[in-house]
C-alpha cells in the first residue's frame, strides 16, 4: 500500500542524492586542476585517482537504488545523464566562473527536461 510506494519512492530520492554527491566528487576529481593550478594536491593523478573508489562506489548504489525503483537500466542512465550535466553546469559556474553560454543553458535545460521525463509518469 501506501507504505511500499513511499519506501519505493525514497530508493529513488536516495538515488539521485547519491547521484549528485557522486557527480560533485568526480568534478572535483577532473576539474580542481583547474581552479587550483599550483596545488601539489588537485594536480597529482594518482591522488585524483583515489577519488574514482568513492565516485565509482556512488554510482554503483545509485544504480542499483534507481534499478530497483524502475526495474530498468535505461531510467538510470537518463537520470544520471541529467544531473551529470546539470552538476557540472553548477560546479563550472560556481568553482570556475564558467558563464553558460545559451547554447549550454538551452543543453542544461534539456537534461532538467530528460530527468523530468524519467521520475514522472508523463510518459509510460
Amino acid at each position: 500500500g501506501k507504505y511500499q510506494e513511499n519506501k519505493k519512492m525514497n530508493k529513488l530520492f536516495l538515488a539521485i542524492i547519491i547521484l549528485i554527491l557522486g557527480n560533485i566528487l568526480a568534478w572535483y576529481q577532473l576539474n580542481a586542476q583547474f581552479k587550483w593550478t599550483e596545488s601539489a594536491f588537485w594536480n597529482n593523478p594518482y591522488l585524483m585517482s583515489i577519488f574514482g573508489i568513492p565516485v565509482g562506489y556512488a554510482f554503483f548504489i545509485a544504480t542499483k537504488l534507481c534499478y530497483e525503483y524502475f526495474g530498468f537500466t535505461w531510467n538510470m542512465r537518463m537520470i544520471g545523464f541529467g544531473v551529470g550535466t546539470l552538476v557540472f553546469g553548477i560546479m563550472s559556474w560556481i568553482m570556475l566562473e564558467e558563464i553558460p553560454t545559451l547554447k549550454t543553458f538551452i543543453c542544461i535545460l534539456l537534461a532538467i527536461a530528460i530527468i523530468l521525463i524519467q521520475v514522472t509518469n508523463l510518459v509510460e
